[in-house]
């Protein structure tokens, strides 16, 4: 109880400036959260179904893999659809590969989405911390200079004390915030990693079917 307390005081002895710090602290954690579980049943999505398709191109039905694509709609089955739908028309590989990079193109700011607002708190919430010392030091001087000169130091001691606290605040929440975003940033490149090689294999598979069509 007694560190409950303590932080109380912390908190309430850092001023007004504390109470936006914890909104945009509140705000990112909470964007964070929803971006880390939405990465994270897409990234379980596309495993799931690409294990589905997978031994589907490996024997060449490519029908029953546009199929499969076609009543889903895993990030994975959106691209690879792309490609099989140009696969019947065309037999140019740059074709194909154009169309599933324009699916690509739709996927990315989709996983990207919200994310840079994460990293976007962390810097207002310093930047709030240092504003709100950079006032508290002001008002903590203005107060001093009119104060007894026997109490002065010991006034500006502990004005600056409290002062103090809005950036210590400001970077107790900037710094969750930047290393979430990393895990986050982290997480959306395994995504298009894992994306762009199920896009090249599908590609190789495509192009080698369509040469032994042509050898035939």
């Amino acid at each position: 109880m007694d560190s409950v307390y303590a932080m109380v005081r912390f908190f309430v002895s850092g001023g007004t400036f504390m109470y936006p710090i914890l909104i945009v602290f509140t705000v990112g954690i909470a964007i964070a959260i929803e971006r880390y579980l939405t990465l994270t049943q897409v990234k379980r999505r596309n495993e799931g179904m690409w294990s589905k398709l997978q031994p589907a191109l490996a024997e060449g039905d490519f029908d029953k893999a546009r199929e499969m694509t076609a009543e889903d709609d895993s990030a994975v089955s959106r691209l690879l659809a792309m490609g099989l739908a140009r696969q019947g028309a065309v037999r140019r590989r740059e074709d194909i590969e154009i169309a599933m990079e324009e699916s690509m193109m739709e996927i990315i700011p989709q996983l990207e989405k919200r994310t840079n607002y994460v990293a976007l708190g962390a810097s207002i919430a310093t930047l709030l911390g240092l504003l709100g010392t950079i006032m508290g030091l002001i008002q903590a001087f203005t107060a001093v200079a009119n104060a007894n000169p026997a109490e002065k130091a010991d006034l500006l001691s502990a004005s600056i004390s409290v002062a103090m606290n809005t950036t210590a605040f400001g970077l107790i929440a900037a710094i969750p915030l930047l290393v979430t975003h990393s895990v986050l940033t982290a997480k959306t490149g395994e995504i298009v990693d894992s994306l762009e090689m199920a896009s090249i294999k599908a590609l190789n598979v495509i192009t080698a079917m369509a040469k032994r069509q042509i050898t035939a």
